[in-house]
């Protein structure tokens, strides 16, 4: 293991096998929150989907990611080939997150580890700064066609915001949000989404939540039946209304995709600089399936989530800083009722909303501003929509002939029919 001091280089392929290793740090005596900023060449956060924080876990191309680390305060996982060649440097930072100095702190370290085994060590401690309320710790940066790391430990009076700032990002009274001109990326790189997002953003204004913050998930059945609708586009502009919500609620522009049939599939995430022929492109390297299991692709997203769950029920309450609203699309019933509703009663004690859809001849049991068929084809989606035994009530259920049967504004106002009461519900158990 190599102990660095401060202004020390290295190379990274010197200290790990492979491309991905982890960065543990632990900051003691002061409570505060660590970041990573992916900088391009000038040294700037031009796009703000790479600053890598509790609020914003994971890079758009999965390059750097909030993880757990034994003994470590908290961890991100690294796979630098990932990261697009925009990236020139990855800076690690901490900061106070209450009113406090750096002084303040007894000590703490930055190391760099693989697997269990540490490789680097970066140790710091409070009595190397006075009033500096957030520190540059270190840098990974590209050099020569390698990446190598340089041991920084430079104060900022500032704090995280006066970071945000030096990086070329803007702050707003939230704590510590990047402000992120999604308005203007959607207009630059995906005008066909702006009157979406404007619609979107009606809506969540209406329901209250316009400064709302989630992950967003659309999880699509594969099954054959389906197959018109794909065929059909009718799927990918579903999609594409579904990605201008989640620029309102998240700030990196992207969804999380699940594909479900017999089995469960998890392409690349749909964002800005993919979303044109998306579904299309998934469909190709993931044809239809001959089952539906709503189960299965529950447990999926479960464990994706919430990895410490993944062996079925949690214990006690999950929290996150932020929730998870998944958009589940189905057109028929699924083989493996029994565990869906496990998977349903497990997740109610976790920070996750289900917004079930079944494309078909149905009704909408809760909102009366549709109009009600007389029967109906989900019947078992109806009855997850009440199903008993679950902490709270975590899931909503409509159905339509079409994806494309309603407008966009009376579609977004569905789809917050019930999650605000459930966002207050799940706040009073303690899941966000």
């Amino acid at each position: 293991m190599t102990l660095l001091a401060k202004g020390q280089r290295l190379k990274i392929r010197d200290l790990v096998s492979t491309g991905a290793f982890q960065v543990g740090l632990v900051a003691e005596g002061l409570p505060v929150d660590f970041a990573c900023f992916g900088l391009d060449s000038a040294g700037k956060l031009s796009d703000d989907r790479y600053m890598t924080f509790f609020n914003q876990p994971r890079s758009p191309c999965g390059g750097v990611e909030l993880c757990k680390t034994p003994a470590d305060a908290v961890g991100f996982a690294f796979q630098l080939d990932q990261l697009p060649l925009s990236i020139e440097r990855v800076v690690v930072a901490v900061s106070a997150s209450e009113d406090g100095a750096m002084s303040a702190l007894r000590s703490g370290y930055l190391r760099i580890i693989e697997g269990e085994r540490e490789h680097a060590r970066f140790p710091f401690l409070g009595s190397d700064f006075s009033a500096e309320r957030a520190l540059m710790l270190g840098e990974f940066y590209r050099k020569e066609g390698d990446w190598r790391f340089m041991a920084v430990g430079q104060g900022f009076d500032g704090g995280m915001d006066a970071l945000v700032r030096h990086f070329g990002g803007s702050v707003e009274d939230d704590p510590l949000p990047v402000k992120v001109s999604l308005e203007k990326k959607i207009a630059s790189e995906a005008p066909q989404l702006v009157n979406l997002h404007k619609a979107a953003g009606v809506s969540l204004q209406k329901a209250g939540l316009e400064r709302h913050r989630a992950r967003v998930c659309l999880c699509l059945d594969i099954s054959g039946s389906m197959s018109a609708l794909y065929k059909k586009g009718l799927v990918q502009s579903f999609a594409e209304r579904i990605l201008a919500l989640a620029c309102q609620f998240d700030d990196d522009g992207a969804i999380d995709v699940f594909l479900f049939g017999e089995k469960v599939h998890q392409p690349a995430p749909m964002e800005l600089a993919n979303f044109q022929g998306y579904i299309q492109q998934i469909i190709q390297r993931h044809p239809l399936e001959g089952d539906t299991r709503y189960g299965r692709a529950m447990e999926a997203i479960r464990k994706f989530y919430f990895p410490e769950n993944a062996a079925g029920e949690c214990q006690g309450v999950s929290k996150a800083s932020q929730p998870v609203y998944v958009m589940f699309v189905t057109d028929g019933s699924t083989s493996d009722k029994a565990l869906t509703e496990k998977q349903l009663r497990w997740s109610s004690k976790e920070p996750i909303f289900w917004q079930f859809m079944g494309i078909g001849k149905g009704r909408k049991s809760k909102n009366k501003r549709l109009l009600a068929f007389a029967d109906s084809d989900f019947p078992f989606l109806e009855s997850l929509d009440d199903l008993p035994g679950r902490l709270i009530d975590n899931a909503d259920y409509f159905s339509l002939s079409s994806p494309d049967e309603y407008s966009d504004a009376a579609l977004y106002d569905l789809l917050m029919t019930e999650y605000p009461g459930w966002l207050k519900l799940a706040t009073q158990h303690g899941l966000i």
